[in-house]
């Protein structure tokens, strides 16, 4: 965060990857989305964004980097911030992103620490989407759960991102990416010094990504997600390997996490229902007298 007055900061981030899908258009949505998912778990409003791109000219044909382009276009117009250029390079992979700028009030920037005991804990979108990523790649996904966990993946946090920064609710903010939900809860409780309880009954998983989990269908991020975060990992008796690895699973563009005050839970859940958001109810924050650590039964 940049002060530039009294009541206005700059925040900047940048993000780009390779395909997670095969179509072009959308791996544009899905890059662009992803980059501009860290200015709403801000609490930040976008201003503006630069594309990031990579791409091997003489080898792939132009009409797919249009695509690709197009892609990440019409999700900054959904985000309401202009892309105003970038920068290209020839690349044997194609990659691409975005490097995005916002602003918001500097008392008002929201941060992935801060959660305070009895805060009530909110996830936006399911998990499953480096699990579902995978299976593409292996040419293994059912055609239904492709085209669910594409869209999921192109949808903007938006939304959710604005309702949260509105309602003066949120103690503490991340969106859920690489290091899955067990790596980014970790470092919530981590940082605000509490424990987080996860009731993984709650938490909610896209339809059909356990069967892969059961088929061996999985990222290596996402099991080295597990193997880094389970030292700091209670579970529970019930919670079985397939759901730790569905709880560590390596997100694109995943869900925002978000701890709120108590009192204000049921009228944010509507507040978010009201935006479209199908937000879960999934955990508490607790307080500690010894080391942070997550829970999860």
């Amino acid at each position: 965060m940049y002060s530039i007055s009294a009541t206005e900061a700059i925040v900047e981030t940048v993000d780009f990857f390779t395909p997670v899908v095969d179509d072009p258009y959308w791996f544009g949505r899905i890059a662009a989305a992803n980059a501009f998912s860290d200015i709403w778990a801000m609490g930040a409003r976008p201003l503006f964004a630069l594309n990031l791109v990579g791409f091997p000219v003489k080898t792939l044909p132009l009409e797919v980097l249009s695509e690709i382009l197009r892609g990440g276009a019409d999700a900054a117009t959904e985000a309401g911030a202009p892309v105003l250029g970038g920068h290209s390079i020839d690349d044997p992979e194609p990659k691409y992103g975005m490097a995005v700028t916002g602003v918001v009030h500097p008392g008002r920037i929201l941060r992935n620490v801060g959660a305070r005991p009895g805060d009530q804990i909110l996830l936006t979108k399911p998990l499953g989407s480096g699990i579902v990523a995978t299976a593409i790649k292996r040419a293994v996904a059912p055609e239904a759960l492709a085209e669910r966990a594409t869209r999921l993946m192109a949808t903007l946090n938006k939304a959710a991102g604005e309702v949260l920064a509105a309602s003066g609710a949120v103690s503490a903010l991340t969106d859920v990416t690489g290091f899955g939900l067990l790596g980014h809860a970790w470092e919530m409780a981590e940082g605000s010094r509490v424990i987080l309880r996860i009731d993984s009954g709650r938490v909610p998983v896209l339809d059909g990504v356990r069967d892969l989990v059961e088929k061996d269908v999985l990222p290596g991020g996402s099991k080295a997600n597990l193997d880094w975060v389970r030292p700091n990992v209670r579970f529970g008796p019930a919670v079985s390997v397939a759901t730790q690895l569905i709880l560590a699973d390596a997100q694109t563009n995943g869900g925002l996490l978000a701890a709120v005050r108590p009192e204000r839970v049921g009228a944010v859940l509507a507040l978010l229902a009201d935006a479209g958001v199908a937000a879960a109810h999934i955990g508490e924050a607790a307080p500690t007298s010894a080391e942070p650590r997550l829970e999860v039964a």
